[in-house]
């Protein structure tokens, strides 16, 4: 048989409970005394259990509701904190946000702007995973982060892409390479006319790499035989030796530590891509986390873009883009 023992009883009850009086806990509660007594009538029916013994001068627990007095306050106490929380989320005072970036957003976008979320809303920790490009995806579509920011690896289509920076590339290489002294636009021709260098280029298994392999059809200096890494960090050391080359978007060379390396974008045509926020369209994000992308964006439109990197509306489709 079900007990139907509200909350509003459970009140009722600590309320008599905790000032052994009708009129005064009545007083505390804001509610009349006959209403109390009704309320506490309804809740001894429900149980099936006296839960006060009167006299004309005062109210004492019986045995049975002294043994379940801690039990009221501990699914009180429990109730009213677990509120508390909820609000305190909502309002930004308390809170975890898990966020999946490419090291390059990591260190050029979110870096920047956690200073000033962090002054707003002190109370929230922020955990940032750089994930393979292969499993950011998957990542947001599991839950186990509230977003990502990062170019479509597969296009899932139970994923949301909201389009934040576009992100153009060109090539790298040493100052003193032919290419990067060219008094005009570098073009895609240029890489084999000009360069006597070796391609160095990202494996499949990250994104710009598998961008480029989709794109390599294109333009045969990124196909056939040519090395691979998986990090920056190792293609940059490669690049400064001066015999190699590579094709990275902008965003990525900030990360470049060689004074020796040049970034010149690529034209005819330009290739970008576009990096966005993942998110689960079924999902609401989380007030904290929706506040760090307003804050994020906000960051973004004060910033000064590296060159051939440009801050997107959200209409945008969120697609690799091939300009003139």
């Amino acid at each position: 048989m079900r007990h139907n023992v509200t909350l509003k009883q459970l009140r009722c009850f600590l309320a008599v409970a905790e000032t052994n009086s009708f009129t005064a806990a009545a007083g505390r509660l804001c509610m009349t005394q006959s209403a109390l007594t009704a309320t506490i009538q309804q809740m001894e029916e429900a149980v099936g259990l006296k839960m006060f013994d009167r006299t004309t001068r005062r109210v004492m627990l019986t045995d049975q509701a002294a043994r379940f007095m801690a039990e009221a306050e501990r699914v009180v106490n429990g109730f009213d904190s677990a509120v508390s929380d909820l609000v305190a989320l909502a309002q930004g005072e308390r809170g975890h946000i898990r966020i999946g970036a490419a090291s390059s957003v990591i260190s050029q976008f979110l870096v920047p702007a956690l200073p000033h979320f962090r002054e707003a809303y002190p109370g929230i920790t922020i955990s940032l995973r750089n994930p393979a490009a292969q499993q950011t995806e998957r990542l947001v579509l599991e839950g186990e982060v509230d977003f990502a920011i990062d170019s479509k690896f597969r296009g899932n289509e139970d994923l949301d892409y909201t389009p934040l920076v576009r992100d153009c590339y060109g090539v790298v290489c040493h100052r003193d390479a032919p290419v990067a002294m060219l008094d005009r636009p570098v073009t895609w021709a240029d890489l084999t006319a000009s360069l006597d260098a070796r391609y160095v280029g990202f494996s499949a298994d990250t994104g710009i790499g598998q961008f480029l392999l989709n794109h390599a059809s294109h333009w045969p200096v990124l196909g056939g035989e040519h090395d691979e890494v998986e990090s920056t960090a190792y293609l940059f050391a490669m690049l400064a030796r001066g015999n190699y080359y590579s094709v990275l978007p902008a965003l990525a060379f900030e990360r470049n530590e060689f004074a020796s390396l040049t970034f010149r974008e690529l034209h005819e045509p330009r290739l970008s891509r576009e990096l966005c926020v993942i998110t689960r369209p079924l999902r609401s994000l989380s007030p904290s986390a929706q506040r760090l992308l307003d804050i994020l964006r906000t960051t973004l439109a004060a910033m000064e873009m590296p060159s051939g990197v440009s801050l997107l509306a959200a209409s945008d489709d969120g697609a690799p883009h091939m300009l003139p």
